[in-house]
């Protein structure tokens, strides 16, 4: 296991900065400025980093093959111990870089000390959380795709399971189920294609422009930038170590993200309601009450819901933590990781959750369906097929005003009313009318591309399939 600890055994002078000053940081102070107990999650990066630094500062005859030997050595072996647990984060050395950088020198002596030529902590991190956060990014469309395919097999199973569609959440017209969940198919992909295009401007590198003004050594940015898999360079110094936008971007692309799953969890919490009685969630997801024993409670959705407020705090925190900053670096910027860490975490958590809940869904098809009997949902379709027979839309609505509010009083359907009785509303009614009155009549006649006919829905999911490089079933 990891150690973390003030050393009172290290002076000044093992401080990066140390020459400066004539006397210690005070404890107090230096517990409040430290980052190590939370950037040492940057450590694989800071190394990957560091490997490519060094291979480019011996290409360019900045420091010796031999002294580039044993950095890629001892930081090889400084990897192994991070990960085996065995390394000692030290307080004193601040955070993630001068741990490793004060190991490795133990380890290798003069050769460590000669690592940070040519480069700054303040574009040393920048590089860091970049890298960390591409694979972040990464990671992060796998889980969308994950989702997306779970989404696709449940919308697939109901297809022409037929529930109320709702606006204003009061009964508007039928759709299908699978027409239902699609939509937030749609939200989904669109939600991969902004942290795909985050994803462009996160991949720019930024080391080499050292502590802001670049430096004096004959480096080759661009050569480091290969090695990293960067698309290239970050153009200005200044602008290289003190830029979080990219940051800020991945936050705001996790907020829409949380958003559409809150929006999801929403529905699914309500459909589980006896009220609606229309979906099940396993057990699994959900936890009983201390006090009643007849409650089974949707957890999971509903703490999706309430995550989503935390990951909207955190992209606040960092456009307010950005928006007073002169140029260039400034400490305030140590504040960017702790809330970045923590949205990553929440979602890639919640995507992994997200599909396995939904694979464990159950559906009462009978009770969707007697829900969309229950308020009116063809009366559209009783318009249109007025207006197909010549009569105005205005007045088609008006039509079918008249005969709903005759069905409120009735306490029937419109597909319950006798021919006679719809007759007696407008004399262009004829028996044919009861094909469009009934659900499934309804849904069927909305055949076109985005329209919830079961034949639309499963074209739409194939279509989908291809998009994810999976055969429709």
């Amino acid at each position: 296991m990891t150690t973390q600890h003030s050393n009172s055994s290290l002076h000044q002078k093992d401080q990066a900065w140390s020459g400066r000053f004539n006397e210690p940081v005070a404890e107090l102070v230096k517990r409040y400025t430290a980052s190590v107990d939370f950037d040492q999650r940057l450590a694989r990066v800071d190394i990957q980093g560091s490997l490519a630094h060094a291979t480019m500062l011996g290409a360019t005859g900045i420091i010796s093959a031999q002294d580039v030997a044993d950095i890629q050595r001892g930081l090889t072996e400084i990897l192994a111990d991070i990960e085996a647990g065995q390394f000692e984060w030290l307080l004193d050395l601040e955070d993630v870089h001068l741990n490793i950088e004060r190991r490795l020198t133990e380890k290798i002596g003069d050769a460590g000390k000669r690592l940070h030529t040519g480069r700054s902590r303040n574009d040393q991190v920048a590089t860091d959380v970049r890298l960390w956060l591409r694979g972040v990014v990464e990671d992060t469309l796998s889980g969308i795709r994950a989702l997306q395919l779970a989404l696709l097999d449940l919308a697939d199973a109901h297809a022409d399971t037929i529930m109320p569609g709702f606006t204003h959440l009061q009964v508007a017209q039928p759709v299908t189920f699978g027409h239902h969940l699609m939509a937030y198919y749609e939200m989904l992909g669109r939600d991969a294609e902004r942290f795909a295009d985050a994803y462009k401007r996160i991949n720019r590198l930024p080391l080499g422009a050292a502590a802001l003004a670049g430096t004096s050594y004959p480096i080759d940015r661009h050569m480091v930038a290969q090695l990293l898999g960067f698309d290239g360079v970050c153009q200005n110094s200044l602008d290289a170590v003190s830029d979080r936008d990219f940051a800020i971007e991945f936050n705001a692309a996790a907020a829409l993200l949380m958003m559409h799953l809150s929006r999801f969890s929403e529905e699914l919490i309500l459909w589980m309601s006896p009220r609606f009685g229309f979906i099940d969630i396993a057990d699994r997801f959900c936890t009983g009450s201390s006090i009643m024993p007849q409650k089974k409670n949707p957890d999971v959705p509903e703490l999706v819901r309430g995550k989503t407020g935390r990951v909207y705090g955190h992209l606040m925190g960092l456009l307010t933590l950005m928006k007073g900053q002169p140029l260039a670096y400034n400490k305030d910027n140590q504040e960017d990781k702790e809330p970045l860490f923590d949205v990553a975490d929440t979602l890639l958590v919640t995507l992994q959750i997200y599909a396995d809940m939904l694979r464990g869904i159950t559906v009462n098809s009978a009770r969707m369906r007697q829900a969309a009997l229950e308020g009116f949902a063809t009366a559209t379709d009783l318009a249109d097929y007025l207006v197909k027979r010549g009569m105005p839309f205005r007045d088609a609505h008006e039509v079918v005003a008249h005969a709903v509010k005759a069905g409120v009083a009735q306490g029937r359907d419109l597909a319950e009313f006798s021919l006679e009785a719809l007759q007696a509303f407008s004399t262009m009614i004829e028996a044919d009318v009861f094909e469009v009155l009934t659900l499934e009549g309804s849904v069927a006649s909305r055949n076109h591309v985005g329209g919830t006919a079961p034949q639309q829905v499963k074209q739409a999911i194939a279509q989908a399939r291809l998009a994810l490089g999976q055969k429709p079933a």
